[in-house]
């Protein structure tokens, strides 16, 4: 497997790699995201399987070992698997997340202590500034956390927006129904009350683009994206309940 390196913003690279075999016959996407700064961060490890091919590409961007800080969205094989790989390969590095992931998991499973972050909390890593912002359950899972690089407004959105195959790097071309059909393929996403206002409180950052995690990344008015998203998840959850009702 190849993984290939694109600019989605200045200082912003994506390294995604093709897996055909998911999801055929037409495939699925694994991006990670550098964040090149004076301590570089990387969102998304990548599952174990893929850490030679992604970090053979993103030393073509710089040398691993500068790797200052490591982060994702929550704990799983796809976020988070080759978290170790990473630590071993950049002694100086170390995974930031927020509270709950580092009390339920991350002090246990990453080889170096982690560093815990309070939702808000903004990490300046010379020449960007990241904000952490707590997502529990959304897109899944109590630990979920998302980043907000304020300097290019860009929000690392994880699973939000997972889309189905290979398409370009960063699109202006509205992804929601894509996503809808990767959602209504997978249903991965937890339908809560909350799932739609906390979409909304992401919305409300008025980011300039989307780095998603799965499918291509977004640049355009992505708080009407944003807001789309939350009214479908809003409108699933509603038809749910009506459904258990009429049962019931």
């Amino acid at each position: 497997m190849e993984t290939k390196v694109d600019a989605i913003a200045e200082g912003i690279y994506r390294l995604s790699t093709f897996v055909p075999e998911i999801a055929a016959p037409a495939g699925f996407t694994f991006n990670q995201f550098l964040i090149d700064a004076e301590e570089p961060l990387l969102f998304h490890c990548g599952p174990r399987s893929l850490f030679p091919s992604v970090s053979k590409a993103l030393s073509a961007i710089m040398p691993v070992e500068r790797l200052r800080w490591i982060s994702f969205g929550h704990i799983e094989a796809d976020e988070c698997g080759s978290m170790n790989l990473w630590l071993a390969a950049a002694p100086q590095a170390q995974v930031v997340h927020g509270q709950t992931a580092c009390m339920v998991s991350l002090n246990d499973l990453a080889d170096r202590p982690p560093r815990a972050l309070a939702d808000g909390d903004v990490m300046d890593i010379g020449g960007r500034r990241v904000r952490y912002i707590d997502t529990p359950h959304v897109p899944h899972a109590w630990e979920s956390g998302l980043i907000y690089e304020e300097t290019t407004r860009t929000l690392f959105c994880g699973d939000l927006f997972t889309q189905i195959g290979q398409g370009p790097a960063v699109t202006k071309e509205s992804v929601l129904e894509a996503a809808i059909a990767a959602e209504n393929a997978f249903q991965a996403t937890s339908l809560t009350p909350a799932t739609g206002p906390t979409i909304r409180m992401l919305a409300a950052l008025e980011p300039r683009r989307l780095a998603v995690m799965h499918g291509s990344s977004y640049e355009g008015d992505c708080a009407d994206l944003l807001s789309q998203l939350a009214h479908y998840y809003e409108a699933a959850l509603a038809a749910k309940s009506a459904v258990g009702l009429r049962e019931g």
